[in-house]
């Protein structure tokens, strides 16, 4: 993966995908008894040449979180569909890249269920999800099942408006 840089506003600095790593262990070590979940979402302005930004989210259940945040250089999307699916595509990716790190850092049970339990109903299991910017009301209600779709062809759980905050309003903050 190419060496991205992440901005934390607790940290005050940018720091890279090793150092988030590091960042999400340490924050699941402080308090190991506690439930986590961690979210990735992507957002863009709704214009032709468009910066991506995704947020990575890592929730202590009942107990607040922390995220951290990446921008892409601008991006050609003539198209609303266009810009929908890059975005999904983009936290798919980061998802994949992010679950891989953590497997080998923290063990495969740690998020994950054991490699012969079921995945959830809604394509993957729930520890890590991918929020996208889409919603059953408005001008993105079109492209639902097919960003769902994508997003469950890889084995993740995808989340969508209104409780994809991942996306419309961590990764939105920073557009």
């Amino acid at each position: 993966m190419k060496e991205i840089k992440f901005y934390n506003e607790t940290l005050g600095r940018h720091i890279s995908f090793d150092e988030v790593i590091e960042e999400l262990i340490n924050y699941v070590d402080y308090k190991p008894e506690e439930e986590y979940k961690i979210t990735v979402g992507t957002d863009s302005l709704g214009s032709n040449n468009t910066h991506f930004v995704t947020a990575i989210a890592i929730l202590r259940i009942g107990n607040g979180g922390k995220y951290f945040w990446t921008r892409s250089e601008k991006t050609f999307c003539p198209t609303l569909r266009d810009r929908i699916y890059k975005e999904t595509l983009k936290s798919i990716t980061m998802t994949q890249e992010l679950k891989s790190r953590l497997r080998e850092r923290m063990g495969e049970d740690v998020f994950w269920p054991a490699r012969n339990a079921s995945h959830s109903d809604a394509g993957g299991d729930d520890k890590i999800t991918v929020h996208i910017d889409v919603g059953r009301k408005g001008a993105t209600r079109d492209f639902v099942e097919s960003v769902v779709g994508m997003v469950k062809g890889y084995g993740l759980e995808a989340v969508i408006k209104p409780e994809a905050f991942g996306a419309f309003v961590l990764a939105d903050r920073h557009v």
